[in-house]
C-alpha cells in the first residue's frame, strides 16, 4: 500500500508527530501523558513512515538499532531513581532542581521525574519499534 498520497503525507507527518510526542513527553511530568504515551506516538510516526516508504528507508532514517534505545532508557530511568539516595531520601523520590535561566525556563521545573519519563520514552520507543520491525521483516 505505497500510494503517492500516503508517501507524501507520511513525509510531512513524521516530523509533526515527533514534535507532538516530545510535547506530550514534556507535558507529562505536570499533567497526564509523559514518557509512555510520547514513546507510543513517536513509534507510530516511524511505523507510518515504514508503511509508506518501506522498512529499509525508515531504518536508514533512524540510523541506530531500536534495540539500543531499551537499555539506554532503562539506565536513564534507573539513574533518575537512585539519584535521591545520595541526598538521604528514598529510592524514586522526586528531586527538583533550581529554576533555569530565561531561555530554558520554558521547560518549567526540571526534576528527576522528567529524566524518568525520558527513560520510559526511550524504552517504549525501542520495544515498540523492535517488535514492529521484527514482524515486518518476517513477512
Amino acid at each position: 500500500m505505497r500510494t503517492l498520497i500516503l508517501k507524501t503525507a507520511s513525509n510531512y507527518m513524521l516530523p509533526l508527530l515527533l514534535v507532538f510526542s516530545v510535547f506530550i513527553l514534556l507535558r507529562g511530568h505536570y499533567l497526564p501523558g509523559g514518557g509512555f504515551v510520547g514513546g507510543l506516538i513517536a513509534s507510530i510516526a516511524f511505523v507510518l513512515h515504514a508503511f509508506a516508504n518501506g522498512l529499509e528507508t525508515t531504518k536508514e532514517l533512524i540510523r541506530i538499532h531500536p534495540g539500543f534505545l531499551m537499555p539506554t532508557g532503562l539506565g536513564l530511568a534507573f539513574v533518575s531513581g537512585i539519584g535521591p539516595l545520595f541526598t538521604d531520601k528514598p529510592f524514586m523520590t522526586g528531586l527538583w532542581f533550581p529554576e533555569l535561566p530565561p531561555p530554558l525556563s520554558v521547560l518549567g521545573n526540571i526534576g528527576t521525574a522528567l529524566f524518568f519519563d525520558i527513560g520510559v520514552y526511550f524504552v517504549v520507543l525501542g520495544v515498540t519499534l523492535t517488535i514492529i520491525f521484527s514482524i515486518s521483516e518476517s513477512t
